[in-house]
Order: C-alpha cells, then structure tokens, then sequence
C-alpha cells in the first residue's frame, strides 16, 4: 500500500512538498511515480524515478520546478514542487510500477499497479 501526504493550500510562487510512504512492498525494487488529476481531465503523469535511484523523469510542465526523491530507509517518495500555480491545482497520488526492476520509467497509468490514495493541492491567490 502506498500512503501520501502533505497536499494543501498554498498560493502562487509557493512550494509544498508531498511524500508517499509505502508499506508491504519492497521498496527499492519498483519505479514509483507522481500523477496529478485536474478536474474535469485526465490523470497525467508528473515525475518518476527509477528502482535504483539513479534516473529521474518530469513532464514538461514541471521539469526544472518540481523534483521527486526518495528515502529507501523511510521506504518513502517525495515530490518537492517549488514556484506553484494555479495550473497546478490537482489531486496528486503517488503509485508504483507493476513490475519490478522495470529499466524505464514509464509515463503511462496503465504501467502502474500500486496507488496511493491521492492528496489535494490547491493553488490560489
């Protein structure tokens, strides 16, 4: 199961950072990932990294302002996202490959098996 936290309020220009505790699952041997869902679309993906640590993956919309990391002690992901805006504003959920030592990070929802619950950000003035 994956847990995640720290979603809120926050207002332009802002940073909040979300974590995703895993439990019941070995940890450093998934790829786990961030998406966010916008209402009224789809659930898209944001950031990724690899099994091992050692590769990253961001959309567009958020490379160079958002960055995903881990603690494989913690068994926790997180997602620190600086210089927030209103485009932001989504549900974010946290969810780990399907398959073990995948070598890529995939984009796609259905490469995923394991999800969080997802957590609010709202950015607004």
């Amino acid at each position: 199961q994956l847990q995640a936290s720290g979603g809120g309020l926050g207002q332009p220009g802002d940073s909040l950072r979300l974590a995703c505790a895993a439990f019941g699952l070995t940890f450093n041997t998934y790829n786990m990932a961030w998406f966010r869902q916008a209402p009224g679309k789809e659930r898209e993906f944001v950031a990724g990294i690899k099994w091992n640590g050692d590769t990253t993956r961001y959309s567009e919309s958020v490379k160079g302002l958002f960055s995903i990391s881990r603690d494989v002690a913690k068994q926790t992901v997180y997602l620190q996202m600086d210089n927030l805006n209103p485009e932001d504003t989504a549900v974010y959920s946290c969810a780990a490959d399907r398959t073990r030592w995948s070598p890529v990070v995939s984009t796609r929802v259905g490469s995923y098996e394991y999800w969080g619950q997802g957590t609010q950000v709202t950015v607004s003035s």
